[in-house]
């Protein structure tokens, strides 16, 4: 490994270390990382650098029905069950 010392804001090192520690990771795994996911290509034989995005998923209903019967659902004509309109704060 060859070390290499660069400068940022304050800012830019709060948000460095934090996403380091949320994904368990140290300062300098993450930026290899985040380096090597901004350069072309890579040495032979490499493996690319896989982006890891947390929010996959975050947003599932576990619905299948969602885009056939979106105007009944946002009008509020369905439960998860399909039984009886349920109303929000009702």
């Amino acid at each position: 490994m060859k070390r290499t010392t660069i400068k940022i804001d304050e800012s830019l090192d709060a948000r460095m270390r934090h996403e380091a520690a949320r994904r368990g990771m140290t300062v300098s795994e993450w930026t290899r990382e985040a380096i090597a996911a901004h350069l072309p290509g890579g040495e032979q034989g490499e493996a690319p650098v896989l982006r890891r995005f947390h929010s996959t998923g975050s947003g599932d209903s576990g619905r299948s029905d969602i885009s056939e019967r979106m105007e009944e659902l946002l009008a509020g004509l369905a439960d998860e069950e399909g039984g009886p309109p349920s109303r929000l704060g009702a």
